[in-house]
């Protein structure tokens, strides 16, 4: 198999999976517990949380355990909303967020809440500009992803931080950082986002974990899940104790080889575009420069039934988000793509582990679809 769709999620390092399966067989104990066994397990939920706090840049105490980036992305815009409900009820957000952050958004809407969705240019890029436009006094949350998750394109997150700041804003910075992890050298006590959502499965660990950055503005934040008090009280439930041990391996690996991995990726997409736009009909989709997205269209070719061919071919990337099931992206809507190109877009995403002969084998496979498909038309 050649896996190109690692934007979706990402294969599981044997280290890793080792990782869990000794915190199931030799850690299985309640964190809660005050016996051994459960004292063990609570000494291994520290040493994960440090271990992702340094990775993140923050300190233990302010990084949260959730399950996903889609909780942590509700529960920060929960956290936002509560502590301005006496500020008023507009929000500031881009239209090519992901679902976690524009479904939550349009709830909001249903219950009074006034939302502004900065809009993309062509090559999908937002601006600070365009969020000093829209801020009002009345601005409780601004919510920008750090790295969209279909073009690549970084966002100005650490800008936004900054006029916030100047604007004595008391709107809390949400960033859905799921895509920018350890892709982008971004640090949490430096990039000025109040709220930080991250998840393990983009990284090497197993699906079922996430976490969430809490700033120095956030101030009690409301808790997700009452009951126990886990996590200092913010999100009872017995801890996924294996899910958390999995985290912290793979933030380890990606740690120990962050600047050559980001190097290898850089490389491999530069060499994938190279090798795509020399295929007639292909043009490149926006122009994002985190190193491991590359969107691309085929145009006139509804990429559905190019991801499915490939795919019975061994080889996996996808049509935009793995979220959007069939429909058509709201990223290239919003970017104002004509239907053609839209329809074609295919997002080809590279992990550590990427090889040119599987770009190579990608790009084998393209071309060939495009002659057997033009001949017989």
């Amino acid at each position: 198999m050649i896996y190109l769709d690692h934007a979706a999620t990402t294969p599981v390092p044997k280290e890793v999976a080792d990782t869990v399966y000794d915190a199931l067989v030799n850690g299985w104990g309640n964190p809660s517990s005050q016996y051994p066994t459960g004292a063990q397990a609570r000494l291994g939920v520290d040493a994960a949380r440090e271990t992702l706090a340094a990775a993140l840049g923050c300190r233990p105490e302010q990084f949260v355990f959730t399950s996903c980036g889609s909780e942590s992305d509700n529960w920060a815009i929960q956290i936002a909303v509560h502590q301005n409900r006496r500020v008023g009820r507009h929000i500031i957000t881009t239209a090519v967020e992901h679902s976690a952050v524009l479904e939550p958004c349009r709830l909001l809407q249903q219950d009074g809440y006034e939302v502004t969705y900065l809009k993309p240019d062509r090559n999908g890029n937002v601006t600070a500009e365009q969020v000093a436009d829209a801020l009002r006094e009345d601005t409780v949350l601004v919510s920008m992803m750090l790295v969209n998750n279909e073009t690549g394109c970084v966002f100005p997150v650490h800008e936004v931080a900054q006029l916030l700041r100047a604007r004595k804003s008391a709107a809390l910075l949400h960033t859905d950082a799921v895509q920018g992890f350890l892709t982008d050298p971004f640090r949490a006590d430096r990039l000025g986002a109040d709220l930080i959502s991250v998840s393990g499965h983009k990284l090497g660990a197993p699906k079922g974990i996430g976490g969430l950055y809490l700033g120095e503005r956030v101030r009690a934040p409301r808790p997700l899940i009452a009951g126990g008090g886990q996590e200092r009280g913010l999100r009872s439930g017995t801890e996924a104790t294996a899910q958390i041990a999995g985290f912290a391996k793979a933030v380890a690996l990606r740690t120990e080889h962050f600047e050559h991995n980001l190097a290898h990726m850089a490389q491999i997409k530069a060499y994938a575009e190279e090798k795509l736009l020399a295929i007639d009909g292909v043009k490149r989709i926006g122009n994002g420069t985190a190193p491991h997205i590359l969107a691309v269209s085929l145009v006139g070719y509804p990429s559905a039934n190019v991801v499915t061919e490939l795919g019975n071919q061994g080889i996996c990337i996808s049509a935009g988000s793995a979220c959007h099931r069939g429909q058509l992206s709201h990223v290239y809507q919003a970017m104002g793509l004509d239907k053609k190109t839209a329809a074609g877009v295919l997002r080809v995403s590279f992990g550590p582990e990427t090889a040119k002969e599987e770009i190579d084998a990608l790009c084998a496979a393209l071309q060939k679809h495009r002659d057997t498909r033009f001949a017989m038309l």
